[in-house]
């Protein structure tokens, strides 16, 4: 147990020579630690990331709070004994949090169409449980899936010390993108971080709740299903140069969302338009890190350098935008025979 989360579990009471906390083994953002004092239940207490001020517990808070009375799982914020929704350390400013615990796992890799479509059942859930939620979002991440605008950087930043042909190539991607449609489409409430690393599952394996409710926004629906399926349907991972494309998992996905939720006409057509969206978006986000090399984390044992992390990760997004459009149409044909329209 380091001296600051010490400190600050005197926020909760659970400064005393009896309290356990174990390091949890995964997490980019936030660090995380489950917390156990005696007689009390265990806790997930987290060192927010600098990027998330306290206005995001107020979100998570009303959301969760809606989505408990719902009868949906999820994590609840617990309190300080002051009854502050987190605490911040005097020592370092650092905000943390503490959240009830959920007994379950997660997975990094999507294990195929038999998790795929209770997962994506939940998300639909999860989705149609927050439609009346009275609550304007706090904590706002401007330029979320703003694609124009993540091409537009890319195209700058190409001149400098970079893979100029790579760059070329997802612009050439981006340009036949047709980015009009989704401005039309109604915002919905999202949770905007949907890789299955955020699907909690039971003990037993089947999904349980959704995780790290800390991006949620409005957005267009394909936005946020094209980022859960371009993550979920390539078995191979972001850290490969040629993804793949599982139609299989995508149909999976396909019908356990829509075996809940129903979508405007709109929306359905713009599903599969929604993957290869994200994904030439993510390729250009990667590319330009190759350029700026400063953002995206990276990994030194597999890799030489960031720069040459990220650009394997932008070569493999654009290759599975190319796969997702050469599926194009079975793809369409999956989401029509598997989604009930509203009018």
């Amino acid at each position: 147990m380091t001296d600051e989360l010490r400190r600050v579990l005197g926020e909760w009471d659970l400064g005393g020579a009896r309290t356990r906390a174990e390091r949890a083994p995964t997490g980019l953002i936030q660090e995380t630690w489950f917390v156990d004092a005696p007689e009390l239940p265990r806790l997930v207490v987290q060192r927010m990331h600098p990027i998330f001020g306290a206005a995001v517990l107020e979100d998570i808070e009303a959301a969760t709070a809606h989505l408990a009375a719902r009868g949906l799982t999820t994590p609840r914020i617990v309190r300080t004994r002051g009854g502050a929704l987190g605490a911040t350390d005097a020592a370092t400013g650092r905000l943390w949090r503490a959240l009830t615990y959920l007994d379950g796992y997660t997975v990094d890799r999507m294990a195929g169409p038999a998790l795929a479509r209770p997962a994506a059942a939940l998300v639909a859930r999860f989705h149609g449980a927050l439609e009346d939620l009275d609550h304007e979002w706090r904590f706002v991440r401007e330029g979320v899936h703003d694609t124009a605008a993540h091409l537009r950087r890319l195209e700058a930043a190409v001149g400098g010390d970079g893979p100029a042909r790579l760059a070329e190539e997802i612009l050439e991607a981006g340009r036949r993108l047709e980015l009009a449609g989704f401005a039309a489409l109604p915002r919905r409430r999202a949770h905007g971080d949907l890789k299955i690393s955020n699907v909690l599952l039971d003990p037993g394996g089947e999904p349980l709740a959704l995780i790290d409710l800390d991006t949620m926004a409005l957005m267009p629906l394909p936005f946020e299903l094209g980022d859960a399926w371009r993550s979920w349907c390539n078995p191979l991972g972001e850290d490969v140069e040629e993804a793949r494309f599982d139609l299989e998992v995508f149909g999976a996905a396909a019908s356990g969302y829509g075996s809940v939720a129903r979508v405007t006409p709109e929306e359905r057509d713009l599903l599969v338009a929604g993957v290869e969206t994200i994904a030439v978006e993510l390729a250009a986000r990667f590319c330009v890190d190759v350029f700026e090399d400063r953002y995206f984390g990276w990994d030194p044992a597999r890799f030489p350098s960031r720069r040459e992390h990220n650009r394997v990760r932008a070569e493999g997004q654009l290759s599975l935008a190319r796969q997702i459009a050469a599926a194009r149409s079975d793809a369409e044909t999956l989401v029509r025979r598997s989604f009930t329209t509203t009018k």
